[in-house]
């Protein structure tokens, strides 16, 4: 596995790359990574590109490990595009599970912001976040995005 830590207005993410595929993402600034891999450097690209306001969909081999329901899961936030919300039970009602469930599963999301589970609301609005900063994380990447108005 390599990692490569590069820095943007949301923190400094942490990148891995396995096999060809990126399989995780996460906030951390205790050790910088800046291993060498082309597509490590396709994703330093496009994460500083999205930092910036210039990408709005990710290209990058992804490999989701887990469960079946963690993969449906993020196959659909993948799905959601830039600037737009769905809500745990619109994810719910396409994969007939319970919107807790749909909840979890975000929470277990190996690549956030690639996997854009921050798009992913309450019925009434604004819920938690797992990356760093938690909530204040998802509205700051929910404004660069103009997404959910009532937050900007």
């Amino acid at each position: 596995m390599k990692r490569r830590s590069i820095p943007t207005r949301f923190g400094t993410l942490v990148v891995t790359e396995d096999a060809g595929a990126i399989t995780h993402l996460h906030w951390g600034q205790d050790t910088l990574h800046q291993d060498k891999c082309a597509l490590l450097d396709e994703a330093e690209a496009q994460l500083r590109a999205y930092d910036a306001g210039r990408l709005t969909h990710f290209t990058l081999p992804l490999r989701i490990g887990g469960s079946a329901t963690l993969q449906a899961v993020c196959a659909e936030m993948s799905a959601i595009p830039f600037g737009d919300t769905v809500t745990y039970g619109d994810i719910a009602t396409k994969l007939a599970i319970p919107a807790q469930v749909v909840g979890q599963a975000c929470g277990q999301n190996p690549v956030p912001v690639i996997v854009p589970c921050h798009r992913v609301m309450g019925a009434k609005g604004l819920t938690g976040y797992s990356g760093a900063g938690g909530v204040e994380t998802k509205v700051a990447l929910l404004r660069h995005e103009g997404a959910a108005g009532l937050l900007i």
